[in-house]
């Protein structure tokens, strides 16, 4: 055992061991270790091995919703372009309503003769404060130029895209509690602001009432019926991501070659280049833990 000088006479040096807040050992260096200091050290212990094709599978859910928005976008130019008549819209509006609250009937876990109701009533609410408020929609913007509006219009529509929650953390089906988070909350205002521009360049007051309550329709229930058809049944929530996603590359295609093209290219992008990405920098990340790391504190929330 090696010893070491105190004062005039030798002792055995002690056995090494990690002192925490640097405090020092006699006959050590501050930067002495000994070969039991990497034992406990772990290599990629929180690093998550993803599968490309489930990766793929969840990057459908963002496909998804680029296509409703895209759909939006669709049916605005052709209101604004005289294509589709108010009543036409009003159709459409009465279909979706129907159609949206069929589907959360048979897939929502927790949806009772109570809540159908409940959500009636709302919607008339809705519905009726909203024909309401169309004759100030209609003259909001009267005097701002079309260039200011259509760039405020695009920028808002970038940023609910960028902050709107793929993931459905922040929606619950009905009869459950939702808490969303900021960003969502931003995310849905700028649609809603969005809307209320494109409807005020609208010539009657029968025009901006559709557009908006179609508009509104697809911006706050579209995310909770696509989330309960996504919860209910995936291979469901494929099969109508693949008809929806034909369904929008077809109205695109009829209407312009090269927005189609572009369209294509995105979608193809996010569901297959941005999933072989993630996978082929996971090869790269490097991560090692061990005793010497920050101890993380957990608390026990009791409701």
């Amino acid at each position: 055992m090696e010893k070491i000088k105190l004062g005039d006479c030798y002792s055995p040096r002690p056995k090494w061991k990690k002192v925490a807040y640097g405090g020092r050992q006699p006959g050590y260096d501050d930067n002495y270790t000994d070969e039991s200091f990497l034992q406990d050290m772990v290599m990629n212990a929180n690093v998550v091995k993803r599968d490309l094709l489930q990766v793929m599978q969840d990057s459908v859910s963002i496909s998804q919703y680029l296509c409703i928005v895209a759909l939006v976008v669709c049916a605005w130019i052709c209101t604004l372009g005289s294509v589709i008549d108010e009543s036409f819209l009003l159709s459409l509006d009465a279909t979706l309503l129907v159609a949206g609250f069929f589907v959360l009937s048979l897939t929502a876990t927790k949806f009772s003769l109570q809540i159908l109701s409940r959500y009636f009533l709302n919607i008339s609410f809705f519905i009726s404060g909203l024909y309401v408020l169309a004759p100030i929609y209609q003259t909001l913007t009267r005097s701002i130029s079309p260039d200011s509006i259509w760039a405020l219009t695009v920028s808002l529509l970038m940023v609910h895209l960028f902050l709107h929650d793929y993931s459905g953390s922040t929606i619950r089906p009905p009869g459950a509690l939702n808490n969303p988070t900021f960003a969502s909350n931003i995310s849905l205002n700028a649609s809603i602001v969005a809307s209320v521009l494109v409807a005020s360049r609208l010539p009657s007051r029968l025009h901006v009432f559709a557009i908006m309550l179609f508009s509104l329709q697809i911006f706050l229930f579209a995310p909770l019926v696509t989330y309960c058809i996504k919860r209910h049944s995936f291979k469901l929530h494929l099969c109508f991501s693949l008809a929806l996603t034909s369904t929008t590359l077809g109205i695109i295609f009829s209407m312009h070659r090269l927005l189609f093209v572009l369209f294509l290219g995105l979608l193809v992008f996010i569901s297959i280049v941005c999933p072989y990405w993630l996978i082929k920098m996971q090869e790269y990340k490097f991560e090692i833990n061990g005793p010497w790391d920050e101890a993380k504190l957990c608390f026990d929330i009791i409701e």
